[in-house]
This record gives structure tokens, sequence and C-alpha cells, in this order.
């Protein structure tokens, strides 16, 4: 007879991606957090790591460089013959290889998609650029902050009258280009499934910086937004939708864009003189913004957290790094996890069956490299040629 399952589908820790096999020719930015991503959610990948550069910048120690988590780095030399035939070894076991250099690099070191998918036609190749493969600017040098400046991101952040601020490098870097470098591999792999062909996948930051955008350029076409910085719904225009100093020289973010909420926040300030049903008359937000602003410096950051934590005003501490990662809502939820003796960021999304594990600190382990070469089919003698 069968027996009837009760209770929760016990998870099983092997992540999503669990089985599939990835080559991670090693970068700095956005090929970092889109490998930890996949190694978080089960992928079984070998970061392939070039000797440093003289001039490859600030050198973070292996230790700390915290996104290369859950997969081994094992030093190569590309330019070498048996340097590039380990890529293509690993890519007849690989479902996919994705790769952070300018457009053409990769070719030149016989590595490009055509030589490595003649190994394996199934094979996704993912390639990751500032400007793409193609167009006027596919060759020229960037940063993160290049790349949002030329997609039309930067220009609306920041107050009206100061140059846009550096918002780190979450938009382009890790938003532009990890994610949607992440997306299309898992879309590719899919498909390849179904087709037994892979294909190439150009991801590049200043095209996904702009499908970003996308919500503002609706609000543009439809008259709701306008160029000026500082001076819209959702870029620190509107009173109710920005940030304010505080007494001891913290900040709160407000964002009570509904009525209700706006109602709610000018309750719990004793605010009066502001109706809130004139929330959205434009020509008020200045005197609107400067009587929120010497509301909240009435008190410290923390006077109005005990004040405004049990109203559904839309209104947050602006916490920094640590204390995030030490508030109780992370707390509960085990957002943050400790692995190596640094305290971090846990995998992101959640799956409720195959739950992902951030599984090692980073290294460069000869032995960690050696167990992923094992789940990947390969033989102890194949190995130590590799290696």
């Amino acid at each position: 007879r069968r027996r009837r399952l009760s209770g929760p589908v016990r998870e099983q820790r092997m992540g999503p991606l669990h089985g599939i096999k990835i080559v991670e020719i090693a970068g700095i930015g956005p090929t970092q957090l889109c490998g930890m991503l996949l190694a978080d959610m089960g992928a079984q990948i070998i970061r392939l790591r070039r000797p440093v550069a003289p001039d490859a910048g600030v050198e973070v120690p292996d230790r700390f460089n915290l996104m290369n988590r859950g997969r081994p780095s094992i030093d190569v030399d590309l330019k070498s013959d048996s340097g590039r035939e380990l890529v293509l070894q690993l890519c007849e076991k690989a479902d996919a290889l994705f790769e952070g250099f300018r457009p053409g690099v990769m070719e030149r070191l016989g590595l490009g998609p055509d030589a490595c998918m003649a190994r394996n036609e199934c094979l996704v190749y993912g390639r990751m650029t500032g400007w793409g493969q193609d167009g006027p600017l596919a060759g020229r040098a960037g940063h993160d902050t290049n790349y949002i400046a030329m997609a039309g991101a930067l220009h609306g952040i920041g107050h009206a009258d100061r140059p846009p601020p550096l918002p780190l490098n979450l938009i382009g870097d890790f938003g532009g280009g990890a994610l949607y470098l992440a997306l299309g591999l898992l879309a590719a792999l899919l498909e390849a499934g179904r087709s037994k062909r892979g294909q190439v996948v150009d991801a590049a930051m200043v095209d996904g910086t702009a499908s970003m955008l996308t919500l503002f350029y609706g609000l543009m076409a439809g008259g709701l937004w306008t160029e000026r910085r500082q001076s819209n719904l959702l870029d620190g225009g509107a009173p109710f939708a920005r940030c304010y100093a505080t007494r001891d020289d913290g900040f709160i973010a407000v964002c009570a864009l509904e009525t209700g909420f706006f109602a709610n926040l000018l309750e719990a300030l004793s605010i009066d003189d502001i109706d809130p049903v004139d929330q959205y008359d434009t020509d008020k937000w200045p005197a609107q913004a400067e009587v929120l602003a010497n509301a909240f410096r009435g008190k410290t950051r923390d006077e109005w957290s005990e004040i405004l934590g049990g109203v559904d005003a839309c209104a947050t501490p602006v916490l920094t790094l640590s204390e995030a990662a030490a508030h109780e809502h992370g707390k509960v939820r085990g957002t943050y996890v400790d692995i190596g003796g640094i305290r971090q960021p846990g995998p992101a999304p959640r799956f409720s069956r195959t739950a992902s594990e951030a599984r090692a600190a980073p290294t460069d382990s000869a032995d960690s490299a050696r167990r992923i070469m094992l789940e990947w089919g390969l033989d102890e003698e194949e190995i130590k040629q590799l290696l």
C-alpha cells in the first residue's frame, strides 16, 4: 500500500541548479556576483582565474573576496596551450561557460564561442561586457559609472543643485550586469534542454540598465516624468518620498506614496498644517518638504524609529551595513550567515523544497577543485593533468 505523506515536504539542501556544470572565466564585479548566485543555487562551478595583472587595481585578499564563495578558484594561464586545453576539456563536460572580457579577447585566446561549442554543441556561452559585443563603443574601456551614465540612469539620481552621486555599483555591475547575465544563462539553459543546442548570451551592462529604466520611459511619454533631477515622484522631488536628516545627523527614509500612509506619517510627526489631500499638488511640495524636514530634525533617528515602528507610514531608519546585519528582521529570517568567520548576506531568493546554500568560503584549494571535478565525472588521471 502507498503511504500517504504528511507534513511539509522536506527541503533538500542541494539548490535548484544541482547538477548544472558551469565554467566561470574569472573576472571582477558582475561575473563574480553572477557566479556566486549560481553557486548558491547549487550549480557546480569551476572558476578559472588568470594571474593578477599589474594594473588590476585594489586586490582583495581571497578570504574577504566574498563573491567568490561556493566554488573553487584555479589559477590558469589562458595564453598557454595547456591552459586553453583545460578550458576546452571542461567545456566538453559543462552546461555553460561565462566570461567578462572585452569583445574579441576570448577569440584571440582561442576560446571564443565557436571553439568552445565545437567541443560541445549544447554549451551555453555567456558574455558579460559594459557596452555589448558590437556597436561603436564596444571596444572602449569603461566601468559601472560610465555605463549607467550613458544609459540615462545616473542623470536622474541625486540633488538638483549637485552633480549626480555614485550609487555604489549596484545599478550597472550588479543590476544591469550580473542579474541579466544570470537570467540570460538560465533562460538559454532551459532552451538548450529542449533543443539540444547551445547559444551565445550577450549581456551588456548598458542594455540591462536601459531595460531597468522601462518604467521611466513610460512615465515620461505620459507626461508624468520630467528630466529635471529631483523634481519627480521617485527621485527625491516629492516631500513624501525622500530621506530626512534627524537631530543626531542620522536619516529616516520616507516613501509614503499613498495618501493613507502620508496621513499616518503626518499624524505620527504631529504635523497638522499639511492636508494629506494636497499630497500630489506639486506647487506645495517645497513648503511641505520644509515642514517635514523641521519635524524630523526635532528627534534622533532611533527616537523616530521607535515612534514610526508601529505605524504604517512607510518610514524607516537608514541603516549602515553592520546595523542592517544586526537588525531583528534579518535575524528572524536568517538573511545573513557566517561563513569562514565573516558575516555576510546569505543566498537569495529562497526555494521551498530545494534550498540554496552558501556552501563554502572563497577558496583556491586544490582539494576543492579536485572534488568538483570528480563530481563532473572526470577521473583522477584527467584531474591530475588538468591541475
